[in-house]
């Protein structure tokens, strides 16, 4: 089992971290994001310290003396996961060093970024309301929604779920599954394969990893929580008293995604990180990474 920072520690560094990293355009002549980038040697990425296996802190990494990266910002040797890596992907692509900011996942929905960060790659899904404010890149892989129960809940069914409380990651496509929201989930029907409980209560925190975490340290006033099925997986192989309830619920389309809102204009940025994505796509790129995180290949389109 891979050691967990605390809650505590990890909302410091993300406070510390959203507070004072500069992504965007400050300081810069460049004429759009993507110059921006290329001048200072950096993109500046959000992800979630806490959401293993797709982006976690690497406890055993040091940060080098060579780095760009700003002194607030984490570096590719303080990060690991499958999300870190297809950002250095991207990064590498682009010829500048990847950086991470950890802000929290609701700041990242909402858009608006202030020009904290360039790019989110954090396993986002797709929705209409996103769409709104944000612009994806092309999905980098797809996951199925499932929901995890205590293991001594001696819950085994969806139904069984009636009248019960779940957690939730705030601002999650979870939370808006479990409340009903399908307007603002945004997917396609043939995405969706189940009807949320009846008369659930939802108890959001501020990431679904925390919700596992919280049933691992023997808080009882939920009796269960929805996440991805990546998610579920790692925290069976880490041993959490929980297991897998039924078949997926939904299914969703993971990509980057830009601030619609951004100083510099983003289209060239979109553009170059689309053709990385699709030539990690073509060249199995991507595969060989859910294979190495996830144990199978999560990349291709459900049919």
């Amino acid at each position: 089992m891979k050691k967990l920072y605390s809650l505590a520690s990890i909302l410091v560094l993300a406070a510390v971290v959203l507070a004072a990293c500069g992504g965007g355009g400050s300081g810069t002549g460049a004429s759009d994001l993507l110059g921006a980038i290329k001048e200072r040697g950096y993109i500046l990425v959000s992800t979630d310290p806490n959401y293993e296996p797709q982006s976690f802190l690497n406890t055993a990494g040091s940060r080098p003396a060579d780095t760009k990266c700003p002194s607030d910002a984490l570096t590719t040797a303080e990060m690991q996961g499958f999300d870190v890596d297809v950002a250095i992907a991207i990064g590498s692509g682009l010829g500048v060093e990847t950086c991470f900011a950890t802000p929290d996942w609701d700041i990242i929905t909402a858009g608006s970024w202030a020009d904290k960060w360039d790019l989110s790659v954090g396993s986002m899904t797709i929705t209409t309301a996103r769409q709104q404010i944000l612009d994806f890149s092309t999905p980098y892989y797809y996951t199925p929604a499932v929901i995890a129960v205590r293991a001594d809940s001696g819950l085994s069914t969806l139904a069984d779920l009636e009248g019960q409380a779940l957690c939730v990651g705030s601002a999650t496509t979870y939370d808006q599954w479990l409340n009903g929201d399908f307007e603002g989930l945004g997917l396609p029907e043939s995405s969706i394969y189940a009807q949320p409980p009846a008369n659930v209560t939802v108890v959001p925190l501020p990431t679904d990893q925390e919700c596992a975490q919280a049933i691992a340290a023997g808080r009882e006033d939920f009796v269960g929580y929805v996440t991805s099925d990546t998610v579920v997986n790692a925290n069976l192989a880490a041993g959490f008293p929980i297991v897998k309830l039924g078949s997926a619920v939904y299914s969703e389309d993971l990509a980057a995604a830009v601030d619609k809102s951004s100083t510099l204009p983003t289209a060239t940025l979109l553009e170059e990180v689309n053709k990385i994505i699709n030539g990690m796509h073509s060249d199995g790129t991507l595969s060989e990474l859910s294979n190495k995180w996830f144990g199978e290949d999560l990349t291709q389109a459900p049919n």
